[in-house]
């Protein structure tokens, strides 16, 4: 790892200026804008590192692999990523170009520079460390960089299904989300799942006046405001009949890993501006990040225009359900049109992305203590353990549908601003990352199996 850790300082301006180049390739895949040519790039990029390139197609965006072997017997490690950004969003909010990388006092800004083209480009330069310092990889390696993630990876789980052969591994490494608020390098064993949805009321089929009309039509915004009150109780649990069927309850090392974390959970909530936490108050916020959710992200009226003095034709809550480990996107989504049905039969449930399911690795599955312990000696300070990442990623295509424990090594910072104007990487935590990913291979390859 010496040898390592000496090519990646004598090459650090040329792995930020291949982030650069990275960031400033569109890849928006809910638009298409730049797909073709990212996907052109993120294959060069994978043979640029000593792996061989292959372009998999889904039926939507491609799937980019990389295959590299290892010797004989050793493991064989998947490595998840994806290619595709969000849209910027509002412009004016940007301090600089999204799609052109600047530097700001050791943060890379733009699009992409987090979720995800930083933190899959980290592993490359980090194979190539290791085919330059030692001959090769120390285990066969797989890299899978998705395209479709930002849609919810709807191909993704059927494009794995035709490729078991070649994903016969033992193991999976991701990388994307922050490290834990406590800033030390991070272990993370699970994912929740999502489901976005819209629910719609309709009445009228146009707006119409509030003192001609208040009291005699009804108000599809006061319909959606009381149907959406019968859906989470004042204290935060969520009603819905069946929501919750399979969800597995945490373990007690799994409990044991959160109430270890290091969090100052006053300073977490004033870094984010707000002065209390959500219902109710005296749930450990670990419990908090293994639970699901309900969460409206907006109320629209849709009245035609500006604010008036109207009772709007149509109202839309636009919503995300998060899924714990257990739980399964098609029962709680028939869970909910079912609640629907009972207390407000003509409101409208509309699925508005793919959907991901939840995915959970076991504490004691066999790679735990080695990646922990790999990533702890890279940075010279203890790695914490998180069961669960409060966000959402497909792993499940790869821990369901290939029967194959999945560990995220997140690289980025708590303040990196994913999906939102400015997003930024520190580059400290991307040099970092590069040494960090190939002492983990490193640690798995010289694993007796």
């Amino acid at each position: 790892m010496d040898a390592v850790r000496d090519y990646v300082t004598q090459r650090r301006e040329q792995h930020e200026s291949e982030l650069a180049e990275w960031i400033a390739v569109p890849s928006i895949s809910a638009t298409g804008e730049g797909m073709p040519a990212a996907a052109r790039y993120a294959e060069e990029l994978v043979g640029r590192s000593g792996l061989t390139p292959s372009v998999v197609d889904t039926g939507g965006w491609p799937l980019v692999t990389g295959h590299a072997a290892g010797p004989p017997g050793s493991p064989h490690v998947v490595i998840y990523g994806h290619y595709d950004v969000q849209p910027p969003g509002p412009a004016a909010e940007w301090h600089s170009p999204p799609v052109t990388a600047t530097v700001p006092r050791g943060r890379v800004h733009g699009r992409g520079t987090r979720d995800n083209k930083g933190q899959l480009l980290a592993p490359l330069p980090g194979m190539r460390a290791l085919r330059d310092t030692a001959g090769g990889p120390p285990c066969t390696v797989t890299v899978l960089l998705d395209g479709e993630e930002e849609m919810g990876s709807p191909n993704l789980s059927g494009t794995l299904a035709g490729m078991r052969d070649e994903l016969a591994a033992d193991l999976v490494v991701w990388s994307d989300g922050p490290v834990h608020e406590s800033g030390e390098p991070t272990v993370v064993l699970g994912v929740r799942g999502i489901v976005s949805f819209e629910i719609a009321v309709n009445a009228a089929n146009a707006p119409l006046h509030s003192g001609n009309w208040g009291g005699v039509a009804p108000n599809p915004a006061w319909e959606l405001v009381w149907l959406l009150s019968t859906i989470r109780t004042p204290d935060g649990r969520i009603a819905v009949d069946g929501f919750d069927d399979g969800a597995l309850p945490l373990g007690p090392t799994e409990r044991a890993a959160l109430d270890a974390l290091p969090l100052d959970v006053d300073a977490a909530l004033a870094g984010a501006g707000l002065d209390r936490m959500d219902a109710p108050a005296d749930r450990p916020l670990g419990d908090r990040l293994a639970l699901p959710t309900f969460t409206i992200n907006s109320l629209t009226c849709l009245d035609g225009g500006d604010h008036r003095t109207v009772i709007p034709a149509t109202a839309v809550a636009r919503c995300d359900m998060r899924l714990v480990g257990g739980q399964r996107s098609d029962t709680a989504i028939a869970a909910l049109r079912a609640h629907l049905a009972a207390h407000l039969p003509h409101a409208e449930l509309r699925l508005t992305r793919g959907v991901m399911e939840a995915s959970r690795t076991p504490i004691d599955a066999p790679h735990t203590q080695t990646i922990v312990a790999a990533l702890g000696a890279a940075y010279g300070r203890s790695a914490v353990l998180v069961p669960a990442l409060g966000g959402s990623l497909p792993i499940a295509s790869l821990s369901e549908g290939l029967g194959l424990p999945c560990y995220g090594v997140p690289l980025a910072n708590v303040d990196e601003r994913n999906h939102a104007p400015n997003e930024n990487l520190e580059l400290r935590r991307f040099h970092d990352g590069i040494v960090g990913c190939a002492a983990v291979l490193c640690a798995l390859g010289s694993v007796t199996p």
